[in-house]
């Protein structure tokens, strides 16, 4: 990013709004070997309480170093080269390359502000996708969140593919400023829900626990098993310190209340100067445009630092995501000002 230009490109979370990270003063070694008690049990226990609170199944359980990493896991071990993945677009663009890395074809499914959209779903499987990943809340760079409404139409539509490993990442999770509408309620042969705290409790703690159906839990931790064996015991008293603080735990509502404020005053701001914008949930706002080089450059000159879409789409119009995380109700007001201005200046509105 170019200095003295105020950075609303990351996706990052407030780091004024995370707890202080402290590592635990001592951590009792396990008997044996720590391939044979890979989880804490604080940990796994409060896991599966923070998941089934929000309807995921809690029958198997067990963690890796984040959610990509998990999902990396997951589709290597499903897949194989040459195998289609139906992915959201615009979707989150390390997601996207991951994909393409793994050897996998990506099928776009598109997305609307209460997230894929079934006929694009359907679409995509039918041209032959193993597996979807998707976020039911927070998605990246659209906002978009599961509506009880459309959990149930995507579940009719995924009842037709009953091979299709169904793949969720909730990574924004309790600072998302959405419920967690979940598909795993569906009672779906293939699934798994990817959790992480990342967003709410620090970027450093690569954590996730990965909740699924009995054969993908073996398949992934028999993977894991071959390489990294284990997440840190050291991180994972951590992660088991911090989720059992009620400190913590006020810390992060607090969070996520101001995230919302956030986000809804950028959106608030656009649509009053007859800007269309989307952001229900998450830490971004998304603004369709017809030219993203000129809204970027534009507001570039005007001292803002913004994302450019073309890296979160595949086949879906154009637009400019803009991280809402840091950014205060005034500023918003500002940066609202200066998007009309771009938007006259270039005419790069998309439909204007």
């Amino acid at each position: 990013m170019p200095a003295g230009l105020r950075d609303l490109a990351g996706g990052h979370p407030d780091p004024g709004l995370l707890p202080v990270l402290t590592p635990p003063a001592r951590v009792e070694p396990v008997p044996g070997s720590h391939r044979a008690s890979p989880r804490l049990a604080a940990l796994e226990d409060a896991a599966r309480a923070w998941l089934a609170r929000d309807g995921v199944p809690t029958d198997a359980v067990t963690f890796a170093h984040g959610a990509l990493d998990c999902i990396a896991r997951l589709l290597s071990t499903e897949l194989r080269p040459g195998d289609a993945v139906a992915v959201e677009d615009p979707g989150f663009h390390h997601l996207l390359d991951l994909v393409t890395a793994l050897g996998l074809r990506m099928l776009p499914v598109a997305v609307d502000d209460d997230g894929i959209r079934p006929e694009a779903l359907r679409s995509a499987l039918r041209a032959g996708a193993r597996a979807l990943v998707c976020s039911p809340r927070g998605q990246s760079p659209l906002g978009a969140r599961f509506t009880p409404d459309r959990r149930d139409e995507l579940l009719l539509v995924l009842g037709d593919f009953p091979d299709t490993l169904v793949v969720e990442d909730d990574h924004n999770a309790d600072i998302a400023g959405a419920d967690a509408v979940t598909l795993t309620s569906g009672d779906l042969p293939r699934w798994a829900h990817v959790r992480t705290v990342s967003k709410h409790l620090g970027i450093d703690l690569r954590w996730a626990a990965l909740a699924c159906d009995a054969a993908t839990l073996a398949r992934h931790d028999g993977r894991m098993l071959l390489t990294s064996g284990w997440v840190s015991h050291i991180l994972q008293a951590t992660v088991a310190d911090l989720l059992a603080d009620p400190e913590v735990t006020r810390l992060v509502a607090g969070a996520a209340r101001t995230y919302a404020v956030r986000r809804d005053a950028l959106g608030a701001a656009l649509g009053e100067r007859g800007i269309a914008s989307h952001g229900r949930s998450g830490l971004n706002v998304w603004v369709p445009v017809r030219d993203e080089s000129a809204v970027v450059n534009g507001l570039r000159t005007r001292g803002w630092w913004i994302a450019a879409g073309t890296r979160f789409r595949i086949a879906s119009p154009p637009g400019v995501r803009v991280t809402t995380a840091t950014l205060t109700p005034a500023e918003a007001t500002s940066l609202a000002d200066d998007f009309a201005e771009v938007l006259a200046d270039s005419q790069a509105v998309y439909g204007g």
